[in-house]
């Protein structure tokens, strides 16, 4: 029974050497290094550009279906009354056409209201002498393509002969395309930036390699193995991640909240209507814990790769 205290005492022994020998082997601060401060940087531009290519997604989504199915109906002419009397009766033609959902007239104070700001007039002024055109919205049971539209126009052609018919969506054609372009850009910067991310961990490991080349020989010659000395690389790197991660990952939610208000205040529906759902940020809550997963990744490795080769 004896025996039993001084095995346990050997043990300790064992243990706060084994922990001593680890901390000369990377004898610096976790913290104090400008790794974490490195990935913090990452991770928070990391957030960004993902919480912006999800915005834009939803953003384009909610846009899509809004204007699937609308159809803008313009009676151009340049005399009034034969202007609302082509307007009134393109309007009865369409509401009974198959497969409209609604159509109503656009009143006339909605589209002084458009013009004013382009005119630069008060409401009042020579607004109503202009040759502004009839406007009625359509909506579809389905989406508006082709087809639809050229039976409306077949339609319409006797009862309103200067109507001008167009598909809501091709409208905003340009603006979709603008934002699958920054969706596609937003997933390069991810791309760089988790390239970034490796590179700085690989020649971080590769630093702290060299720098303990003779520790690690020392260490090899008593019969530490490979794996054992990528551990200690490996906990150390996973500590520096996970404070660089919290940080990044908090920097990245005040700044996409701050933008996020930004855009709102723009009071443009196609911005408001917008925005991250719950999915969204499970996707972005998960940033820090891939970046933490691929630092530890790539230091294991890279220690691995240079172990082999240094001894």
């Amino acid at each position: 029974m004896s025996v039993l205290p001084a095995v346990v005492d050997a043990l300790r022994g064992q243990w706060r050497d084994r922990a001593s020998a680890e901390n000369r082997l990377l004898p610096q601060g976790k913290l104090s290094g400008p790794m974490p401060w490195v990935i913090a940087i990452m991770i928070g531009l990391t957030v960004i550009a993902t919480a912006s290519g999800l915005a834009l997604r939803n953003t384009a989504n909610v846009a899509s279906a809004d204007v699937a199915g609308g159809v803008t109906v313009q009676i151009v002419h340049g005399a009034p009354r034969e202007r609302d009397r082509q307007a009134q009766a393109a309007l009865a033609v369409i509401k009974a056409t198959p497969g409209v959902a609604s159509a109503r007239l656009v009143p006339q104070d909605e589209l002084d209201a458009l013009v004013e700001p382009w005119l630069g007039t008060s409401a009042g002024d020579d607004i109503n002498a202009l040759p502004i055109p009839a406007l009625i919205d359509v909506r579809l049971t389905e989406g508006a393509n082709d087809a639809h539209l050229t039976a409306l126009r077949s339609r319409l052609k006797a009862p309103a002969p200067a109507a001008r018919i167009d598909a809501q969506a091709s409208w905003l054609a340009p603006v979709f395309q603008a934002i699958v372009t920054l969706q596609w850009l937003a997933g390069g910067l991810i791309a760089l930036l988790a390239f970034a991310t490796i590179a700085t961990v690989l020649l971080a490991s590769r630093n702290a390699l060299g720098n303990h080349r003779t520790t690690i020989e020392i260490v090899h010659m008593l019969g530490g193995t490979d794996s054992q000395i990528a551990r200690i690389f490996q906990r150390s790197m996973a500590v520096d991640a996970a404070a660089g991660g919290i940080g990044g990952l908090l920097l990245g939610v005040v700044a996409t909240a701050l933008l996020g208000r930004q855009f709102a205040a723009l009071g443009s529906g196609m911005m408001t209507s917008s925005g991250l759902d719950w999915s969204d940020w499970l996707v972005i809550c998960a940033i820090p814990i891939a970046g933490v997963l691929l630092a530890v990744l790539t230091a294991r490795y890279t220690v691995l790769n240079a172990l082999r080769r240094m001894l």
